[in-house]
């Protein structure tokens, strides 16, 4: 498209005239845009130290000291936060700045919107702390796109990310992602359930569905609905006491294996890969739906849930954020729902539809049916 191409040349070499960026900022009907661009951007440049905010006020505990106490001047939350008194005031007002806290006073600090969502979500503050991990291994991003980072946090935190054989993990090898996982999924389990309904359901078989979270709030939903849980046997494990304590071993059982190698338990007629496709590179991603295919009679059911990329509103998410995620956890990558489409087509499932979620920004859901034979 030649014309907006020149159209496109033409733009960007304006924007990256100093004359016209100072002329923009001065201009009446250009200024608000010229602002905001300049704002979007030193967001951008400034993200970095945003997010350790984030995390100083995680690892310190300070929403909850906020919760417990009210409004506080920093002399009174200094000791508790393990700073002196300048340090926690520079952090409060940071942690103000950015909607987290909100300040009160000259000196008196209370609990802010942000800061209570973090508050009431434990998977959140969850990801905050384990995202130490994912900073160190973006140290040096272009290393990272190289592929020239031999040691990662990541790859090494998510034991079966680069494994040949994942189902041989042992339970200290999984307890912690696991644990991560389980922290995030409820939220997510909740998005998913009040987008589909398991009524007409009477087995659900759940792929690499961790320690049963997700496994648990359906069954917790929808009391007729018998579930199995498959995944690597340290995990598994996990899952199958989790189902003990939360008094579902009637109707809930785990089994250990692996997804490529290992036939999947029988009998359901719906099945769920949540927040799994994204996980792995597209040969083994394949295999999964085609073993969520085998696993299905005719006509069964298959959810996949998901955050995506190209997701309007949240295009950051899909491809900076997990797209650099994934690339250092050593497999994965984040596909938009035609992708998905075309996977699912291609293992023979049909009339895929996506289901609206209410939070897109944290998954979205597809539904897909096997054909009947």
């Amino acid at each position: 498209m030649p014309i907006r191409d020149d159209w496109l040349k033409l733009r960007n070499r304006l924007l990256s005239s100093p004359r016209f960026q100072r002329w923009a900022a001065r201009f009446p009907l250009t200024r608000p845009l010229a602002r905001r661009h300049a704002r979007e951007l030193f967001d951008i440049v400034a993200g970095f130290v945003y997010s350790q905010v984030l995390y100083a006020c995680v690892r310190a505990r300070l929403f909850e000291l906020l919760d417990e106490r009210g409004p506080s001047d920093s002399a009174a939350l200094a000791p508790a936060l393990g700073l002196p008194e300048a340090g926690a005031r520079r952090l409060l007002l940071a942690a103000a700045s950015l909607r987290l806290v909100e300040q009160r006073g000259a000196d008196r600090f209370a609990l802010g919107e942000r800061g209570a969502v973090v508050l009431g979500n434990r998977g959140i503050a969850a990801m905050v702390e384990h995202h130490a991990m994912l900073y160190a291994d973006l140290e040096d991003p272009l290393a990272l796109l190289r592929g020239e980072r031999p040691q990662r946090a990541l790859a090494d935190y998510w034991a079966y990310a680069e494994s040949s054989a994942p189902a041989r993990s042992d339970a200290a090898a999984v307890d912690g992602y696991s644990a991560l996982m389980a922290d995030s999924q409820t939220m997510i389990a909740e998005e998913v359930l009040d987008a589909y309904s398991f009524r007409d359901h009477h087995c659900l078989l759940d792929i690499a569905g961790g320690d049963g979270t997700f496994l648990v709030e359906v069954a917790r939903r929808w009391p007729h609905l018998q579930v199995i849980l498959f995944d690597l046997p340290a995990v598994a494990e996990r899952a199958q006491a989790r189902f003990v304590r939360e008094g579902l071993a009637d109707r809930a059982r785990a089994v250990g294996g692996d997804v490529l190698r290992d036939p999947l338990p029988e009998g359901a007629d719906v099945v769920s890969l949540v927040r799994v496709v994204h996980d792995h590179d597209d040969g083994r991603a394949a295999g999964f739906v085609a073993a969520a295919h085998r696993a299905l009679g005719p006509g069964g059911t298959l959810l996949v849930a998901e955050p995506m990329s190209g997701t309007r509103g949240a295009e950051p998410v899909g491809d900076a954020y997990f797209g650099l995620y994934l690339l250092a956890m050593g497999s994965g990558r984040p596909r938009t729902a035609a992708e998905l489409e075309s996977m699912l087509a291609a293992a023979g499932f049909e009339q895929t539809r996506e289901l609206p979620t209410n939070r897109p920004i944290l998954t979205r859901a597809l539904l897909a049916r096997r054909a009947s034979d």
